[in-house]
């Protein structure tokens, strides 16, 4: 019987989009169910030895865009290292893809989040402007009344119990793919998820 994927993410990392197509054929391929969990990275980076992008030592932050480049030349995803728009408050995203998940389900909500990715990365546009979000899921042919439903209490009461559950797991780190508790961090690590999912 397949496996289903918790896929911990931030909205705004740059591996969760470099990873996004990847991890989506491998959904496919496998014929494995995925649980859409966005969470607030920046709530668990203080408790898990994590440092937002500007407090990291400067030859980190260089080889990052050294890494970046270097993936998406590999994978094919275009990519820009400094975009217009980073760093970026990410959670009204989050909200978004999540209440796309309750209305819509996982499938309609994982095209999203790769949507707001390439958002991000790719076309240079502002995520957290609720006009752009408005855009996304035009573009995507959803309902607009997604974006009330975002704003209720139910999206961010759910958006904190996912970076709850993520703490409490162990995630410390976007992106992260958990099967069976068993996690895999980073779109590096695809090819296990991959095994794990057929060898199942």
């Amino acid at each position: 019987m397949p496996h289903a994927v918790d896929y911990y993410f931030a909205t705004v990392s740059p591996w969760a989009y470099l990873g996004h197509a990847r991890f989506t054929r491998i959904l496919a391929d496998t014929g494995s169910a995925v649980r859409i969990k966005p969470m607030d990275l920046g709530a668990i980076f203080p408790i898990s030895g994590g440092l937002p992008l500007g407090k990291r030592a400067p030859q980190r932050q260089a080889y990052r865009l050294v890494e970046l480049k270097r993936f998406s030349d590999w994978l094919g995803v275009p990519l820009n290292p400094q975009p217009a728009f980073f760093p970026v408050n990410g959670d009204a995203a989050a909200r978004l893809i999540i209440a796309t998940d309750a209305a819509q389900g996982p499938a309609a909500a994982l095209d999203l989040a790769g949507r707001v990715g390439a958002a991000i990365w790719a076309e240079q546009r502002n995520v957290a402007d609720p006009a752009v979000l408005a855009a996304l899921l035009a573009e995507a042919g959803r309902d607009p009344t997604l974006l009330q439903q975002a704003d209720a209490p139910a999206s961010s009461a759910r958006y904190a119990e996912i970076t709850r559950e993520a703490t409490e797991l162990g995630v410390f780190g976007a992106p992260t793919y958990a099967i069976d508790a068993e996690l895999f961090w980073g779109q590096d690590r695809l090819d296990f998820v991959e095994r794990r999912l057929r060898a199942a």
